[in-house]
């Protein structure tokens, strides 16, 4: 796993942070052999993290709940490798200027933040947004996860523990102020970044001894977290909870009787914690959730592309709940993993176009803004789902297909598009889905041949599974 953390898609996530008789006396046992040794080593580390970093770009205007669609850096992005391929990708992604970019403040790519109490480093973070600013992209920033000494582990830089389970320990409820503190203090280091999602998928938040979420608990950190970052900028935009909207067979125990399809029905427990935190939140910029198309048990119902229905079911719950609040999608997955968590079952063009498909169905569902996991490899020349080529060597860093289409979404329906619906011949209804503004027609070939096709009162051929860009 090395120095940044777990690298993997963590929907399927869940842990709880037992904090009991023997974590506190071996926490004690940690402090006392601290004190005698001199206390945990500090070395690299700077107690000014607030400073403001390198040259922030100038927002010309105040800041909107909403950025639009981008993606998520990883443990292996852009802004490491050669430097051919990270000057390519970063002109290329300069080309899609404002396309916006999403970072972890520990793991996926960044190092321990402040492995003690009041000294910070943030060089692996700040090269991350270093690479943003340069590309021309709209920053955001994910308030996870928390250094060890905040969840009952060792503080010091040489002690972070970056297994995954460590990794996605939730802050303890004594340290919930220390991590909005620690927010603040990144929020006056980027000036620039104006929008902030708190915590990630509620790791750590899991009670076994209730057998559901611990959303009390997410919400008081949550509302610190919030408050901190105000006080800050008041104009910085905030939202949560960053809940798996995990679905699971209609049968199931804990399917909701009233937010359900075809495709399954959603997990009560996950509508009950989104309650409690819409109910309890001191306030909320945007609303940002994550999820994916298909159930907790990785069933496509009753296919891979209706599956994605459930994205557009989802949206529109939300958006009632909270009276339209702006809606996020932190992550969105079409395609299940195997037994790693990889994906690598689908051809490319199979896996555009469902993808291509589950973007449709979250538009359709009220979001406006949208972040794609990219799981880009170290190195190597496959690289399932990737946006594009590892940057380890010179040749990388080169576009792939789902980098055409995150990018042209992207640009062809930004936040505030006026969408319009365009006829379909009632034959070929089955066979493709539309996205339509006044300016382009985006078309889906869910079938793996070829078809004819008409749209708009334009008719077509339209290849395996392909995806076309249609202008008005």
């Amino acid at each position: 796993m090395g120095r940044h953390g777990w690298d993997s898609d963590t929907r399927r996530w869940r842990l709880t942070a037992l904090l009991g008789v023997g974590a506190v006396a071996l926490a004690l046992v940690v402090t006392l052999f601290g004190a005698l040794s001199g206390g945990p080593r500090t070395t690299g580390t700077t107690p000014d993290g607030a400073k403001v970093h390198g040259t922030p770009a100038d927002p010309s205007a105040t800041p909107e709940p909403y950025v639009g669609w981008g993606f998520t850096h990883t443990q292996y992005s852009a802004d490491e490798g050669d430097t051919a391929a990270t000057t390519r990708l970063e002109r290329l992604l300069a080309q899609d200027r404002g396309m916006a970019q999403n970072q972890h403040i520990m793991g996926w790519g960044a190092d321990n933040p402040e492995p003690v109490q009041g000294h910070y480093d943030f060089a692996a973070l700040d090269r991350r947004i270093d690479f943003v600013r340069a590309s021309g992209g709209t920053p955001v920033i994910t308030l996870c996860c928390a250094p060890d000494w905040m969840k009952g582990g060792r503080a010091g830089v040489d002690h972070t523990n970056w297994s995954q389970a460590a990794l996605e320990t939730a802050p303890t409820p004594d340290h919930y102020q220390d991590f909005a503190d620690l927010a603040a203090t990144v929020a006056r280091r980027y000036p620039d970044v104006k929008h902030f999602i708190v915590w990630n998928e509620f790791k750590g938040f899991w009670s076994d001894a209730k057998s559901r979420w611990d959303y009390e608990g997410y919400t008081r950190l949550y509302n610190l977290v919030y408050a901190a970052l105000k006080k800050v900028d008041r104009d910085i935009m905030v939202g949560g909870p960053y809940l798996v909207m995990d679905s699971v067979d209609a049968r199931d125990q804990n399917a909701s009787g009233t937010v359900k399809g075809p495709w399954g029905a959603m997990d009560q427990r996950v509508l009950d914690a989104f309650a409690y935190w819409n109910a309890h939140r001191t306030g909320a910029d945007f609303a940002v959730v994550d999820g994916s198309s298909y159930t907790r048990d990785d069933d496509l119902l009753p296919n891979e592309f209706a599956a994605t229905d459930k994205l557009t079911a989802v949206g529109q719950w939300i958006r009632r709940q909270t009276h339209d609040l702006p809606l996020w999608w932190a992550e969105y997955y079409v395609e299940p993993g195997d037994g790693n968590d990889n994906r690598t079952g689908w051809t490319e063009p199979h896996r555009v176009a469902v993808q291509a498909t589950g973007m449709i169905a979250l538009v359709k569902g009220g979001a406006d803004s949208g972040f794609y996991w990219n799981p880009e490899e170290k190195s190597g020349s496959g690289c399932a789902g990737c946006l594009w080529t590892p940057t380890a060597g010179a040749d990388g860093g080169r576009e792939l297909p789902m980098y055409d289409l995150v990018s042209r979404f992207a640009k062809a329906f930004p936040p505030g598009t006026a969408y319009e619906t365009v006829q379909v011949a009632p034959d070929d209804v089955p066979n493709v889905r539309v996205l339509a503004s006044s300016r382009t027609v985006l078309v889906v070939n869910t079938q793996n041949r070829t078809i004819s096709a008409q749209v708009g009162g334009r008719r077509f051929d339209l290849g395996p599974y392909e995806v076309k860009w249609l202008d008005r």
